[in-house]
């Protein structure tokens, strides 16, 4: 709600989540087509990440939709709701002219519902005001509306920020898929910002990487230009470091993690992989991850997973000529051949 002339708006959303809440606000602004210098919440997580009396942290992404809105954000002190009195007695009014109003009814979809709340909460604003004997709106118009800043031509887009860290393939996990970021920043914690369609990767409050957003899962989005192998300083791994570990655990191995690293357009790519080798040699023993990494060879599959999956299904103890056995399903509703040939020799099938 709007301060001065008490102008209400109220939605209904899924949930109290960061997307929940901020697209609410955006709605809000657009229904009062405008935005104040302040806005006082209360300290609910999805817009206070830490509350104090007097230094409370806002929400990164809660104060970056403030600052696209040229406002600023002084949520209320803990437990003090007369830090906001008018906007308690609007949670009053709605509760009875909204939520009583429409209790009765059933709505199937949260547009529907929505709907019916604005209905209401128009005539909430429309209605005259008993002590003053004007109505909120004309009160908007009147006092609120020319003190309000214009709103931005773009609609702020959701942005989430998510803590991360380069692994020694130079590149952040985001939303299970790999983004590079330049090769010096390994080991630095690192901060992304993730909206529908970019990944922007920020040290120290300065951009240094930036990427379409990617679909799906375990894909890669590569620049050149970040990648230890495009500069003349190739730190502490190495593909040819990798191949030596790798033929320390037996010659298969060596061959699959060459073929492995080859196969990838930056030979970093596959360095996550090697890790990943790493640890099942030392989980199943050198000579077990040699036996499965000559299976993943002999089927020409170079990669972590299938590896994998010949250790867990142990696999790699079959001889190499002796192809993998599939085990016959068994459950309940299968029958099997010996009930068939029960059926027939009954004679009363016949």
């Amino acid at each position: 709600m709007l301060g001065a002339s008490g102008l209400i708006y109220a939605e209904a959303t899924r949930g109290e989540d960061l997307a929940s809440w901020i697209h609410a606000h955006i709605r809000m602004l657009e229904y009062f087509q405008g935005s104040p210098a302040i806005g006082v919440p209360d300290n609910l997580k999805s817009g206070v990440t830490l509350a104090h009396r007097y230094d409370p942290e806002i929400n990164r992404t809660d104060a970056e939709l403030a600052q696209h809105y040229g406002a600023v954000v002084i949520p209320t002190r803990v437990a003090r709701p007369k830090d906001k009195p008018k906007a308690e007695v609007s949670v009053q009014i709605a509760q009875r002219w909204v939520l009583a109003a429409l209790r009765h009814r059933t709505f199937f979809t949260l547009p529907d519902l929505n709907a019916a709340i604005g209905e209401r909460i128009d005539a909430i604003n429309e209605r005259s005001m008993k002590v003053l004997g004007v109505s909120r709106r004309a009160l908007f118009e009147q006092i609120d509306r020319p003190a309000l800043r214009p709103l931005p031509r773009t609609r702020y887009e959701l942005a989430e920020w998510v803590a991360c860290r380069p692994n020694i393939d130079s590149h952040v996990t985001v939303e299970y898929n790999f983004y590079s970021v330049p090769y010096h920043l390994a080991g630095e914690s690192l901060e992304a910002r993730v909206t529908a369609s970019t990944v922007e990767v920020f040290f120290k409050s300065r951009r240094v990487a930036a990427h379409v957003r990617l679909t799906g899962r375990g894909r890669d989005a590569t620049q050149i230009a970040h990648m230890p192998s495009a500069h003349r300083a190739h730190a502490e791994w190495t593909p040819s470091r990798l191949i030596a570990w790798a033929n320390q655990a037996g010659p298969a191995t060596g061959r699959l993690v060459a073929g492995l690293l080859e196969r990838r357009p930056h030979p970093e790519q596959g360095y996550r992989a090697c890790l990943g080798l790493m640890r099942l040699g030392r989980e199943h023993g050198a000579d077990r991850l040699d036996a499965a990494c000559a299976r993943a060879e002999q089927l020409r599959s170079y990669r972590f997973r299938t590896v994998e999956h010949i250790l867990t299904s142990q696999q790699d103890r079959l001889p190499l000529d002796q192809p993998p056995a599939r085990p016959a399903l068994t459950h309940e509703n299968l029958r099997g051949a010996a009930y068939y040939e029960e059926m027939y020799a009954d004679p009363a099938h016949d």
